[in-house]
Formats: structure tokens, sequence, C-alpha cells
């Protein structure tokens, strides 16, 4: 028989429509507008209640808060009935993020959220008549719409009816994934069409109707759900989720209210249904959670005692993981996992990063020192050009650790196979789930895929669609993958027992690059420049602290409060620079508070150890004794001279003072006597600049030419006598790419970018403004369409580095802009800095995995180097990079248009330097000269003359001690370092401090042995990127 399908289709809308059996009107209202939290706190509002009649009035508004009430009385054709509450608006469509949402309240308890996709409430399964219901609604406009209607009845609906429904569309909505003469089919489509023969629809709701409706259900519980059931070959674990971005296309503040909307519609259906299962990551929205509505948290809390609710995700929040430092991603573990800990007593073990814009190669090892064994992503399947070849494998990182990967292969409803991209707001429905499998790359070896289903960003999470869907796939009916409903962490347990020994299972090696959203490391660059600098001055921070106990105690409460504001902003949708204005506008000020407090405690830190006198102390807070430029600001003085009698001249100009520093100690300090008097005061003859004309300088170690237009023709190396710039080539050239992406503006550059752009070589203003004994200074005002670029490029008497200091007012939208440097460096390939280490990538376009890097992320900086020389190019706040033809650029600005029609349209500031040099980076001390570039020399003036002091120092160059702090547990002082060339290292540590025993421990603190000390030196033992932690303990 033809159309069989369409003729259950046809019965299971009928039975859908028939399962409300009674409708009542809900239509008059009171309301006010405002964001209360609680029925009181509308009704102790001074405002006065408006009427609010269904049938005629509106709510309006964009981002606008309401709070509706009624009384309701049970009628009596509800007595002892099923009873619903149905709310809505008129709005029907997918959007539910940004769409009405509201919290019900009924009698002045928390009940549910409702959205797009949860719009009925079940109240009661047995209602009583003439019960008095107080009902309040949070509401919330969304931010798509301006007029809404309220929308709101009572329902009986049948649960009978509505079983039947499921019983039969489950099935049948498998079809989809099923061949038309398809054995499995047919058989189902059999059955199918018997049980509806049974069902007389002549006269719903009679007794004839109840009677052949039972003998269906009966029928197709046995014949599909016992006889055809039972087959396990094919398995998804599906885990109820909500994704919920701490911000996107709303602030943090609106996702505070996400989540308690989301988490009670999660708590309500878990009432409902025993069964159901559900996980959600991010420790900062349970924090939220437990601040705002901490009736709900208790509630969740119990679920997760129960088992029902898993806790997991590793992360503080879903941090994005090329921009954010390595430091930072320790913090998001230390603080992400111990509130799970401490709350729930829930050990993360699964990094749950769905949505985040690719993966540095040094995570893996960050992973598993925090105690991680597996990963888990969906992002990579939005790649433009290349599909992963494989869905469960194992991702090595730089340094050789391993994670047990797996990437959720779920498909959207009727989704082509061919179309790679995946999702982790899957839907539990039959078409999803066997498209998942179908699409899933690993079944020589795994039987088993991983389901995350739900809406998220405000949608509620799973539906009551969905449960019911996974009841009766849980049954295993022959064709149709069998569900189970199971924690992500038991999935990957049982995945790894079965994997792990499998000679098939493949390895990933090195970073999982993303190839979509490269615009992300750029976009908003003001807030990634304050993200660079609170990292980096929270670390500094810390190491004043320490040093200056006991006389100031270790602030540990106030830096774990900032150290969470900054892990706040990391998130994947704030940091990269996807969200909305309004974010950018709290983070300014939130960045500016940090900024102010880190300032301010630093000084009375520094204070401290310095102590008071008519000297200057000069603090060094990297890991290498170090020779730097110092910037004295007012500081009275002609020359500063240390302990080993060594006079450093002091050069004067309108931005301060600036000397040159030799030997000033690592993580430590350095205190100079101040001269003045003219005995020590520099002539103008004793520089060692000599500038002919305005356009040719040289210095200590270059000669330099520039154009009209303030570009460098040449930089001739007398040092190693040869050419910097590529012939025929302009170097620090700034050029305006015209930036109009296919799809996300602020996301997106794509590759065509290349096509149109203009150089900025209009030259409103340029003079030399210093030429002295530490440096000489060229000034360049640039004018750039309808922006400015101002610079100062700085060359030193005692570095090879040159400095771009640049101010940019920035007024254009859509337009990119970088600064390229086209070196005479013979390479095909380029190395870029990353979290704890670094990674080499191509620079051809042999493939189409290396096309598809065009745009990639460096954070310290680059390198560029042949057989004996090289050119790095460093920088203190950009991420985005490209290398083609030996032409380094450096992504400055990017200026998209959506979410935030105004991105980047501000002032900027950012310094970037190119350092040429003899040898590879490893010879020329690159990392080192990046740390100085980032973590300028710290100046305390007014104090003691105190000897040279080095906390901390390792006997290796490439060994790096990044981070000192007292340990989380105040029991002792951590030191943190990595290697940074790929090479096993055993070195000595020198700790000037007392300490009893020193220990190596992961990256969250825990003691794994004692290393070997002797005195005040201890042996630490690196491998290649390895990154160590030392834990000093009295005893």
């Amino acid at each position: 028989m033809h159309f069989l399908d369409k003729r259950v289709n046809v019965i299971c809308e009928e039975l859908k429509k028939l399962k409300i059996k009674q409708k009542f009107a809900i239509e008059n209202w009171q309301y006010k507008e405002g964001n209360f939290l609680h029925p009181e706190d509308a009704k102790a509002d001074a405002a006065a209640w408006t009427d609010f009649d269904c049938q005629k009035d509106h709510w309006y508004g964009k981002d606008r808060h309401y709070w509706f009430h009624t009384t309701y009385q049970v009628p009596q054709e509800l007595d002892g009935k099923r009873m619903w509450l149905s709310v809505r608006t008129q709005i029907d469509e997918w959007d539910d993020a940004k769409n009405p949402q509201f919290l019900l309240f009924v009698n002045g308890e928390i009940v549910q959220g409702i959205d797009m996709n949860h719009k009925e409430v079940f109240l009661s399964p047995s209602a009583k008549a003439g019960e008095t219901l107080e009902i309040g609604l949070q509401a919330y406009t969304g931010i798509l719409h301006t007029e809404f209607n309220l929308i709101a009845e009572m329902q009986e609906v049948d649960d009978k009816i509505e079983k039947l429904y499921y019983d039969l569309w489950v099935p049948l909505a498998a079809f989809s994934r099923m061949e038309e003469d398809e054995k499995n089919r047919r058989d189902i489509e059999a059955v199918l069409n018997h049980t509806i023969n049974f069902l007389d629809l002549r006269t719903p709701y009679s007794e004839e109707f109840y009677r052949t409706l039972k003998e269906a259900s009966d029928y197709i519980d046995k014949v599909l759900y016992q006889d055809m059931a039972g087959y396990q070959d094919v398995i998804a674990t599906c885990i109820g989720h909500t994704h919920i971005d701490v911000a996107w296309w709303w602030t943090v503040a609106q996702t505070r209210e996400k989540v308690a909307r989301s988490f009670a519609t999660v708590l309500k259906l878990m009432e409902e249904y025993p069964d159901y299962q559900f996980m959600s990551s991010q420790p900062q929205l349970y924090a939220f959670l437990k601040e705002r509505y901490p009736e709900l948290y208790q509630k969740a809390k119990e679920r997760i005692q129960e088992k029902r609710w898993e806790p997991e995700g590793g992360m503080w929040v879903e941090a994005d993981c090329n921009l954010t430092s390595g430091e930072s991603l320790v913090r998001q573990f230390m603080h992400g996992k111990r509130f799970f800990k401490e709350e729930f007593g829930v050990d993360n073990r699964i990094l749950w990063l769905p949505d985040v814009f690719g993966y540095s190669g040094a995570l893996p090892q960050i992973m598993k020192k925090c105690g991680i064994d597996y990963f888990m992503t969906t992002k990579l399947a939005w790649n433009q050009f290349n599909k992963i070849p494989y869905d469960t494998m194992i991702w090595r990182g730089i340094d050789g650790s391993e994670v047990l990967t797996h990437l959720i292969t779920t498909l959207g409803v009727n989704q082509p196979i061919k179309d790679f991209f995946t999702t982790y707001n899957g839907m539990l429905h039959p078409d999803a789930i066997m498209g998942g499998w179908m699409r899933y790359q690993n079944k020589d070896i795994n039987n088993d895929i991983l389901v995350s289903y739900g809406y998220g960003d405000g949608g509620g999470g799973p539906t009551r669609e969905m449960l019911e869907t996974s009841i009766r796939m849980e049954k295993g009916v022959k064709g149709i993958p069998k569900v189970r409903q199971a924690f992500a962490r038991t999935f990957f347990d049982e995945l790894k027992e079965r994997v792990s020994d499998n000679k098939r299972l493949p390895v990933w090696e090195g970073e999982l690059y993303f190839e979509y959203h490269r615009g992300t490391l750029t976009s908003i660059a003001r807030n990634k420049r304050s993200n660079r600098k609170s990292e980096l001055g929270l670390m500094d921070l810390e190491l004043l602290s320490v040093l200056s106990m006991p006389t100031l105690a270790y602030p540990q409460e106030q830096l774990d409060a900032m150290w969470k504001v900054v892990l706040l902003n990391q998130f994947h949708d704030i940091l990269p620079g996807s969200s909305i204005h309004e974010v950018y506008e709290v983070t300014k000020e939130e960045y500016s508070r940090l900024a102010q407090q880190i300032a301010e405690m630093t000084a009375e830190r520094s204070k401290v150890i310095a102590g008071s006198g008519e000297a200057v102390t000069i603090f060094n807070t990297t890991g290498k004794t170090r020779d730097d430029i110092v910037a004295l600001g007012a500081l009275a003085c002609s020359a500063l001279e240390d302990a080993d009698g060594t006079i450093y001249p002091v050069q004067n100009s309108k931005d301060g003072k600036f000397a040159y520093i030799r030997n000033i100690p690592s993580k430590g300090y350095k205190s100079l006597r101040v001269l003045s008097g003219t005995e020590t005061e520099t002539n103008p003859e004793d520089s060692p600049f000599t500038l002919t004309g305005q356009n040719q300088l040289e210095t200590p170690f270059y000669k330099v030419q520039f154009d009209e237009q303030g570009m460098f023709t040449s930089i001739y190396d007398k040092e190693n006598d040869r050419e910097v710039i590529q012939e025929g080539k302009r170097a620090n050239l700034m050029r305006m790419y015209e930036d109009k992406p296919i799809y996300f503006d602020n996301w997106d550059i794509d590759i065509f970018y290349t096509e149109k752009f203009w150089d900025v070589d209009n030259v409103t203003h340029m003079e030399w403004t210093e030429i002295g004994i530490v440096r000489a200074v060229l000034a360049i005002t640039r004018k750039a369409s309808q922006s400015t670029i101002k610079q100062k490029i700085i060359f030193y008497a005692d570095s090879r580095r040159i400095d771009f200091e640049t101010y940019v007012d920035w007024k254009e939208h859509q337009t990119l802009l970088k600064v390229h440097f086209p070196v005479a460096v013979h390479t095909d390939e380029a190395t870029f800095d990353v979290q704890f280490g670094n990674l080499t990538r191509k620079t051809h376009q042999n493939t189409s995995w290396d096309v598809a890097r065009f745009e990639s992320c460096g954070q310290k900086w680059i390198d560029l180097s042949e057989g004996h020389y090289g050119v790095s190019l460093l920088n203190d706040c950009k991420y985005g990079h490209s290398v083609k033809d030996s032409n380094m650029a450096l992504t400055l600005i990017k200026s998209g248009i959506e979410p935030n029609p105004t991105s980047d349209q501000e002032e900027h500031y950012f310094t970037y330097a190119l350092y040429p040099h003899a040898e590879g980076w490893r010879a020329a001390g690159t990392v080192a000269e990046a740390y100085k570039v980032n973590q300028p020399l710290l100046v305390q003036t007014q104090t003691a003359q105190k000897e040279a002091y080095s906390f901390a120092s390792v006997s290796h160059t490439n060994v790096i001690i990044e981070t000192i702090k007292n340990a989380e547990d105040q029991n002792g002082m951590i030191i943190r370092m990595y290697e940074s060339e790929n090479a096993y290292t055993r070195t000595k540590l020198t700790v000037n401090t007392a300490f009893g025993k020193a220990y190596i421990c992961n990256l969250l603190e825990e003691v794994q042995y004692e290393a070997a000390s002797s005195g005040s030196e201890i042996e630490v033992v690196l491998k290649p990127y390895e990154v160590v932690t030392v834990k000093l303990c009295k005893e």
C-alpha cells in the first residue's frame, strides 16, 4: 500500500490536537514594569498596578522587564483533571535566545521557565475546583521585537491520547533517515498502520473512542516496543543540556536571568520524568544562581546528590583557548574544579568546550596536569575548508600529553549527512540521532555516540517532546539507535575502556585550529588589551605580595575576586569580541576598576619591599636576569649608579626620563643611587645615533632608511652584515582592507579580504623628537580615511629591538588594519608563541589545511628564521597574524558591525616591536625579549639602598619562571615554570627564601613527589614544553 506513512502522520496530527480537551482563557491581569526577583518585590514596589486585558492590551519594548500578576480560581470543569498552564506571546519563531521569556511563580514559589520551547507548565495531576492560585510572571521582552500580546490559558491535557501520539510519532520520525524500501522501515510502517486501524476517531472522547484508544495503545506497546525492541547494536548516550553563553546578544546581567529560567525548567521536568539526566558546565552560572535564587540552587544541589544532574566541564567558564594565557587557563581549571568539588563533591574529569573558537596545542598538557582526562567539542565541525577526519581520537599536545577526545556528531533534523556541521544544541529526535550515527567516522572502533540535547541560551534545555522521545527510543526498536540517558562522564569512561587499546584509535597531533571565526583574534581590541594587562598585572601583584610578606598579609581573597573578573571576561563570546556593545561598556568599567586596584596594591607592596630612602628601586617581575629600558617618569636625576659602581646615563624627554639598566635580577629588584649634577649629564655629541637628513638613521645595530611616507625601505643589520627588508618592499606598512565577511561580521575574516586594500601612506607630520644617549625617536602622524594613527618609532642604543608605540583614533567600520614587515628571510614556516610554549606553522599553501590557516594566533611573538638569521615580531596586546612569502603581518584592528555596530570605533593604544637577530629565535632570546615588551620594569622612587635580590632563578635560559604566588592551601609558596624551546632540561632552581622541603605538584598544586634539594637549590627536570609547578613548604 502506498503513502501509509503519510496516513499515520495525519492521525498523529489529529491526536496532537485532541490531547487538549479543555481550554480556559486567563484574560485579566495586572502588571507593572520593573525587574523584580520575587512576587513580594513587585508588590512592595511603590508603582501602582495597571490592569491588563489580554484581549486588547499589549506590552512593549526591547530589553525591558515586566511583572504580570493574576489570581486564578480553578473552575468546576477542571476538578480532578490534569491541569496545565499555557503562556505565550504572538511570536512563534526559532530564535528562543532573543525572544520573550518568563519565569513562572505560583503561590510565591518558582515553578518553571517559559520560553519559545516550553510554553506549557504541568500544574496538577488532579486539580481541585475552587482552589485559588496566585500566578506571577517575571517577563522579559527579549531584543528582537517591540510589541507583544500575552496569551494565557488553563488546559486539560489527556495523557492517554498524548501517550499514543508519541508512540506513533517517534518511530515515524525515524523514516526520514531510512530508505523507502528498507525492511526495518516496512516492518515498522506495518505496525503503525495496524495501530491506527484500531482507532475510532468519529466521536472523540466518547466511550468507544477510549476503548479503541486503549486497544491501539496496547497493540503498539506489545508489537513494536516489546517484540521488535531490545536491539542495541547502535547506542546514543544522551545527556540533557542547555548551553548558556555568559554573554553574547545579551549582557552578563541578562545571563543571570537566563540561568534561573532555564535551570527552573530543568528542575520542573526532572520532577515529571524520573529518568531524565542533565549536565551543565560553567561554575560561574551556578554561582549566579546561588546568589539570585538560593532556593533553586538548593534543588539543583539535591538533584546532583541524587546522581541525576551532572556538574561537569572543568573551567570556571567556557573560556576562549587562543587568547587566554597559560596561567589564566590554569586558574580557569583551579577555580572551576574547586567550586564543583566544594559545593557538590564532584571532581571534574571532562573539559567541555562545545562552542569555543579553536583549541591551542598547549591545552592537552594543561588538562592532564589539572586532572582532566577527556575533551569534548563540536565547534570544529564548522570548519570552512576541511573536515576533521576523526570523531573519536587521541589529541596529543605540543609537549606530548595525550587526552581522549570525542567530537559530538549530532546533526540537525533533516540535515544532509554530507554537511559536516554538527551541534551541541541537539534535538533528541530520531532523525537527528540517526543522522549523528551516520555522520560518525569511527564506527570501526565504537558503536556509542554522545548526544548533548536541549535548547540553549535561555531556551530551557530539553523539552517534554524530547523526553517522551527518549522513553520510546530507550526500548531499542530494531533499525533505530537505542537511546540511554547517562552522564557524559559515564560515556567517556566506557569509551576509554572500549577504545584505549584499539590499534585503530587515531591520534591528532598539535593544535586543533578552527577554520572559521578568525576575526575573533582581533575584534574589540580594547578588551584584548585589558585582558593581557590584567593577566600580567595580577601575576606581578602575586609576586610582590609574596615578597612583601609578612609585613603585609597575602591578599588571597582580594586576588581570587580579581582573578574571577578576568576569568569571567575570558568567556568565548566576551574576550573574542563577538558580543553586543553593552557587554563591552560593562567590561570597560570592570577592567578600569581592576587596573586601578592592581596599581594601588602593587605600589603599596613595592614601597614595603623597597623601604624608604633616597635611592630608586627597579623591579623585574620576569623570570630572567634582565638588561632593559626603564621609564623613570619625572625622577630628578641625570644618571643612576648601581652597587658595582656602574653609571647609567639618563635621557630626558617630554615623555619623562629613560635609562638602560643591566643585570636586574630574575623575579626580584635592584636599587640604584640617584645622581644629579653637571658631572653626570650627557652631551648631545655622546649620542650613539647619527641622523643624516630626515630619512636616514644609523644606530649601534642598524643603518635605517625611510621613504617620504615614513616607511622603512631598508634596515641594514651591521652586526650580521645583511639587509632585513626584502628588496623593493616597504616595512611597517599599514594597510587597510575591506572586511565584509560572508556571515558573522565580528567573528570572521574571510580569505578574500586581500582583494581590496588601501595603504596608509598619508603622512601629516613626521619629526625626530629625540636623538639621545639612550634612544632615538621618530614621531609620525598619519591620516587613514577618517582615522588618525600616531606612532613613536623607537631605536635603542643598547637593544636590537625596534619599538612601535602606537595610538589610533579609529573611526572606520568593516575595515581591517594590518601592519606588514616583508623580511628577507628564506623559510616556509613560522613559529608562533602559544601558552607555555610555541608551535610551528607552514606559511605556504600547498594543502587545503595550509590555505585555511591564512590568519593564525600568536600570543606575545612570532618568528621567521632561516639557517642562521631571523626576525621576530613582538607585541603587547595583539593576537592575529598572517605570514605569506616571508611578509610578516600583525592584525591591529577589525571594526565589524554585528552584533556591535560600533566595534573598535574608539581610541587604541598598543606597542609592537621588530627584533632582527642572528641564528634562530632560541639563540636570540626571543621569548625573554617578548616578556620585556609585555612586563615593563616597575619603578619605586625614594627607597632604601638595598642589595640586588632575586627571589627565584633557574640555571637554563630555556626555562621560564612565570608564576610565583602563595599556595592555594596557604601552606607554602608556588613557583611555576615551563620549558620554552622543546628541549629536555635538568635545571637548578635557586630560591632565596627559607624553606624546609620542595615538592613537584600538578597545576592544581596537588603534591606528586618531593623534589631533590640542597640548600637553596632545587633540582627540576622538565620534558620538552613541560609546565612544572614547585611548592615550597616549611616542612
